[in-house]
């Protein structure tokens, strides 16, 4: 008896899921699409009707307020433009950001290695500055070290001299202010050669050890291309760099380079609260290394600190790196909280007095979010090929 073939009926488009996806992501967009777009016109009519102009035409106009810190030239007088307002906030917030990181970094790796010392008061010390540091809210330190700490310091007429003609006085920290002549610029070029060529010669003894297993002075080269170039070139050119000391008068401090309390105590506490966090991303990087390591290299004669240093760290980045770059991205953020502490950062200044005086708040915070954003970005980028770096290559 002949049998039937029963051909299968097509299944609905719907039920492909490679369609149904697509479909999906389709409509998501044109949600998100309509809620941007939505949100745009909802601004617009709100400016329009509010008689406030849109766009960026406050760019150049002159700003009518002055900055305490700065590192570039900005004055109220001199007609300095919003944009350049933009600017000294920029880069009074990548002044902190970048040396909170190196700062944090520091403290953490000392930290986290002094958490698993044999020294029982070492070890605890550690551990109880961890526990603290992290369970205080940063802006609860940040009034802790610029109320407590800075601000009852006496006054410029009381100053606490210290060596090196150094002054702490309740309006910051009073340091000899360089003063560069011409032929300066010969020694920083010269100090960046030396860079450059420590640089390439890490990397070319680096794969020579590889091939021939043979170790190179890489500190002595280092430091006699980053050192004694520049201050070959230094002497050279005639000594183009001299000092203007502070000096205590009968009421005032007169001469040196003021550093403002509100960044010190912001520097201070963004730098000992992210070096709390990273104690802890060092001390689980290191713990992460098997015993074995530790253990093979003291049968080879090893001690502690060249184990530790040449065996364990290097293993242990593997493990650290990723969430070391959380934290770092972390404290470039939360230097916005400089604001509560009157320090001129990007936020205080940009999204707060200009902002304020504009009324371009589209603009404004639409700018601000964009900066961190960037900074991000390329600070997880340059992590990121760190990272690679560090990884195990496969053979």
């Amino acid at each position: 008896m002949p049998t039937e073939t029963v051909t299968p009926g097509k299944a609905s488009l719907f039920y492909d899921p490679k369609i149904r996806g697509y479909v999906y992501q389709i409509a998501l967009l044109a949600v998100v699409a309509f809620l941007i777009w939505s949100a745009a016109s909802n601004a617009i009519e709100n400016l329009r009707a509010q008689k406030i102009a849109s766009g960026f035409g406050f760019w150049h106009n002159a700003a009518g307020f002055d900055v305490n810190q700065k590192l570039i030239p900005f004055s109220a007088s001199g007609g300095s433009t919003y944009g350049e307002a933009f600017l000294v906030g920029l880069l009074n917030t990548l002044l902190v950001a970048a040396l909170g990181i190196v700062l944090a970094t520091i403290i953490g790796f000392v930290v986290g290695v002094a958490r698993l010392s044999n020294n029982w008061i070492v070890a605890k010390l550690a551990m109880i500055y961890v526990e603290v540091i992290r369970n205080i809210p940063l802006l609860l330190q940040l009034f802790f070290w610029y109320n407590a700490v800075l601000k009852p310091l006496p006054d410029a007429r009381n100053s606490i001299a210290l060596p090196g003609s150094i002054y702490l006085n309740n309006r910051g920290i009073i340091l000899p202010s360089p003063q560069f002549a011409p032929g300066f610029e010969a020694v920083a070029i010269a100090f960046l050669i030396g860079v450059v060529a420590a640089i390439a010669f890490f990397i070319w003894a680096r794969g020579q050890q590889a091939k021939t297993g043979r170790q190179y002075h890489n500190g002595w080269v280092a430091l006699l291309l980053i050192v004694g170039l520049p201050l070959a070139v230094f002497f050279a050119v005639g000594h183009p760099l001299s000092f203007d000391y502070p000096q205590q008068g009968r009421f005032n401090l007169t001469g040196g380079m003021q550093i403002f309390p509100e960044f010190v105590a912001l520097l201070i506490g963004l730098s000992t609260y992210t070096g709390g966090f990273i104690a802890e991303v060092v001390r689980a990087g290191i713990l992460a290394v098997s015993k074995g390591q530790s253990e093979a290299a003291h049968a080879l004669g090893l001690r502690s600190g060249p184990t530790l240093k040449l065996v364990v760290i290097p293993q242990a980045m593997r493990v650290i790196i990723p969430p070391l770059t959380s934290q770092y991205l972390n404290l470039t953020k939360n230097s916005s909280l400089a604001v509560a502490i009157g320090y001129p950062d990007l936020v205080q200044v940009f999204t707060g007095t200009v902002l304020n005086q504009t009324g371009q708040a589209v603009e404004v915070v639409a700018i601000t979010m964009a900066v961190y954003l960037t900074i991000s970005l390329v600070t997880s980028f340059f992590m990121n090929m760190y990272n690679k770096r560090m990884a195990l290559v496969e053979r």
